[in-house]
């Protein structure tokens, strides 16, 4: 076998990579040994900026295969077949700590699919919980202030988290999500994905579906309690990195049945909830779950930093037959995630192969720019209109238009007739077993009873009881306890 010979980044060979050159055997460097520098200026620029959120993540190659018709709904191409594959990269993340954070923590989970379709990428980026914590973009960088490290102490503060939580009781509903049986997922393999948002479908008649994403995992769900998860973060901090490589590396593919709620576009004005409100949940009862597909993991990245570090995902990468909704985190997030990528890769980071389109290279008059690698013909204009043969626009739209009316400027959404901030997380309480119940109200306590202001623990325990009122007091029993203790 033919020895790989070392090269500087220029494509020179190196001739000694152990000892820098120097003015005789004990002298000082030189500043002409060009490897040496080359070298340290480029270890000093390997790390890049980290997200602000979902930091910590994991991730894997598959494929989404279409097990059954949709056609009636989208007419999104990669749906339109049964039998279908489309290849998929799927990025799992904690939200709130930091690239070198704990798997095992209590905490949201990213679920961030990407489709390399054949009419464009489409990112589907959610978590693992149906519904988030607040409703409006607006809210968005106060509330994740309040989740990261105080400025002044440097650790998450309970104070600040519980002080956001109770200025902001529409948070209830996830907050009893996160607190309960399934707040520390066992590992990626082990729990659901959701789309969380509200997203658009249109078919071919051009009729407006409203739909929510199931990824129901076929692995079963488990989770882990407070001990356990403490546990096994002081074995293994990458507890759920080792869990999925390793899986997938013994052939062990792990998949997810995907499921979608419809509602016809004329239901959502009348619907009881605001269906565009990311807080709250469609009852099964109300829009039944409708399987569609199969999605399986198949291949570990061949290198972490460069196709999971550098996955960059954007909700508004769309394809024909998929739009948006009036969803108003969802209206944020279609602008900052793909901002967010162009502050970390730059703006050619779609270019980069994890991102890159598989179908046909992306063809527009966007140009040059920090590492620009996708050129046109050595004759083709970088301006439209123009009177030669660059790429030109379809003149149909992906989906289907949203009607707007009314003055413009800030508002409330409008009300719906179960629209409040505490009815769902209530039943969601109320379907939760005996045991489940005594776990939910011990991991609340556990938080709250660390808060330093009463007026901050009141308002937080008001929540629970507007939820339910043997909920708030059970809770309101379990915080004083601790308090006096």
């Amino acid at each position: 076998m033919t020895q790989r010979v070392l090269t500087t980044e220029s494509g020179a060979p190196v001739a000694d990579n152990q000892n820098s050159a120097t003015a005789g055997a004990g002298g000082p460097i030189l500043l002409q040994d060009g490897h040496l520098l080359e070298k340290l200026a480029r270890f000093n620029r390997e790390r890049i900026p980290e997200r602000v959120v979902h930091a910590r993540g994991s991730g894997a190659y598959g494929y989404f295969e279409v097990t059954d018709d949709v056609t009636a709904y989208t007419r999104a191409d990669f749906l339109s077949e049964v039998g279908r594959r489309t290849e998929t990269f799927l990025r799992f993340s904690t939200v709130a700590d930091s690239l070198g954070g704990a798997d095992a923590v209590r905490d949201p989970r990213g679920f961030a699919v990407k489709f390399y379709t054949n009419e464009g990428n489409y990112d589907l980026v959610g978590n693992n919980t149906p519904v988030f914590f607040i409703k409006d973009p607006i809210k968005f960088p106060d509330f994740i202030h309040s989740q990261k490290r105080d400025p002044f102490t440097g650790r998450q503060e309970p104070d600040n988290v519980w002080d956001f939580w109770g200025n902001s009781p529409e948070a209830t509903h996830q907050v009893t999500w996160l607190m309960g049986d399934r707040g520390i997922p066992a590992s990626y393999r082990h729990m659901n994905g959701f789309g969380s948002h509200t997203y658009q479908w249109t078919n071919a008649a051009g009729d407006a579906y409203f739909v929510k994403y199931h990824f129901k995992t076929n692995q079963g769900v488990r989770s882990l309690s407070a001990d356990q998860a403490a546990e096994l973060v002081g074995k293994d901090a990458n507890s759920h990195q080792t869990d999925l490589l390793q899986a997938i590396e013994r052939g062990m593919n792990p998949s997810w049945t995907l499921y979608v709620q419809l509602m016809p576009a004329a239901e959502a004005a009348d619907y009881r909830f605001n269906p565009f409100d990311v807080t709250k949940v469609w009852p099964h009862a109300d829009y039944p779950l409708q399987r569609v597909g199969r999605l399986v993991l198949d291949r570990n990245p061949d290198n972490v930093f460069a196709e999971v570090e550098q996955a960059a995902f954007s909700p508004n990468n769309f394809v024909p037959g998929i739009g948006p909704s009036p969803d108003k985190m969802l209206q944020g997030r279609l602008f900052a995630y793909a901002d967010a990528q162009r502050y970390r890769l730059g703006i050619n980071h779609t270019q980069l192969p994890v991102n890159a389109p598989r179908a046909a290279t992306a063809d527009n008059y966007g140009r040059d720019g920090l590492h620009a690698t996708r050129y046109g013909s050595r004759h083709d204009k970088n301006y439209e209109p123009n009177s030669y043969a660059g790429p030109a626009q379809t003149d149909t739209a992906l989906s289907a238009p949203l009607p707007v009316q009314g003055w413009t400027g800030t508002h409330e959404a409008p009300a719906h007739t179960k629209d409040d901030d505490f009815f769902q997380a209530g039943e969601l309480y109320r379907l939760m077993s005996a045991d489940e119940k005594d776990r939910l109200v011990a991991n609340i306590a556990g938080g709250l009873s660390q808060v330093s202001r009463d007026d901050v623990v009141e308002k937080n325990l008001a929540h629970f009881h507007a939820a339910d009122p043997e909920y708030g007091k059970r809770v309101e029993e379990a915080v004083r306890a601790l308090r006096e203790d």
